[in-house]
């Protein structure tokens, strides 16, 4: 399970530290997207998203076109250097707005990579009484 949360600053190139915790759980190589969801990163092992394809796939055309075109069109394989880096294109910076200061989650099947600023907006946006409604759904 991918979990934590990582505080790093990317560099002027558009290098970033990807911690090691995580690089052992993903594997050698990943894949860096856009979110289909939020205004971040997702960052799959090759396997994830090997399956996150095939649900894809299994779409109808008119259905999926719009996330292939969303998802495929951003997708990057890469592999970090030996200091740990990965190198995030400058569209995919400038999507999610990566300047400086960023924050790498864990978040069990694979990573988001956010800024610093979206990741606050979306933390202090969560509601303890939403969180409670849908923790009482799953009988904790």
């Amino acid at each position: 399970m991918l979990s934590g949360e990582y505080n790093y600053t990317i560099d002027a190139k558009g290098r970033l530290n990807f911690p090691a915790k995580l690089r052992e759980e993903i594997g050698d190589k990943l894949i860096l997207a856009k979110s289909l969801t939020d205004t971040c990163l997702t960052v799959y092992s090759v396997e994830k998203f090997d399956e996150l394809v095939a649900k894809v796939d299994a779409l109808p055309m008119a259905k999926a076109r719009n996330i292939r075109r969303h998802l495929f069109s951003s997708a990057v394989e890469m592999t970090p250097d030996k200091q740990g880096r990965i190198l995030i294109p400058q569209n995919l910076r400038e999507y999610c707005q990566l300047q400086k200061d960023v924050v790498i989650v864990g978040v069990s099947q694979n990573c988001e990579i956010w800024s610093q600023e979206n990741w606050n907006n979306v933390m202090n946006s969560i509601e303890a009484e939403h969180l409670a409604e849908i923790v009482d759904e799953l009988g904790i």
